[in-house]
């Protein structure tokens, strides 16, 4: 079984911390969408993603859901990371197709939010996502490869 490299959750957890999308209106200011929430610049405001979906918007545009859906899979791939290996079903192929189509799904909602006039988006998440999980996959076929030939 491809099996997962030691240090995927830490790097996954790692993008809780860096911003999956920033949006940049007008040149000013700016929004950091991370995984758990917004955080605006002007005025200096934090929303988290249940407040931003079901009390301050109504209507939202159908690129929007993209963050959600990121983040489900986002979710999907850290449960993935940590519970295989407890029950014996550890595979690379599934936390790195996760967090890719993860990667996917965020460029969907940056792509959204750049077609509006005065808004540029920038999917620093996806860029992370796709590299991590490209390591994630890269790394294990490497290792599955050494532990081969050594036997």
């Amino acid at each position: 079984m491809p099996r997962t490299p030691d240090w995927t959750i830490p790097a996954l957890l790692a993008l809780l911390l860096v911003p999956w999308s920033v949006q940049v209106f007008s040149g000013r200011d700016a929004t950091f969408v991370f995984a758990w929430g917004l955080l605006n610049t002007n005025p200096l405001q934090v929303t988290n993603l249940y407040e931003f979906l079901f009390v301050y918007t109504m209507g939202l545009p159908e690129y929007i859901y993209s963050w959600p859906l990121s983040v489900v899979l986002y979710v999907f791939a850290v449960g993935f990371a940590v519970v295989a290996p407890i029950v014996g079903y550890e595979d690379r192929r599934v936390v790195a197709g996760l967090l890719a189509t993860a990667g996917v799904a965020q460029l969907s909602f940056a792509q959204g939010f750049s077609f509006q006039p005065g808004r540029t988006a920038w999917p620093v998440g996806t860029v992370l996502m796709l590299g991590i999980a490209a390591y994630i996959y890269g790394i294990g076929r490497n290792t599955e490869r050494d532990r081969s030939s050594e036997n």
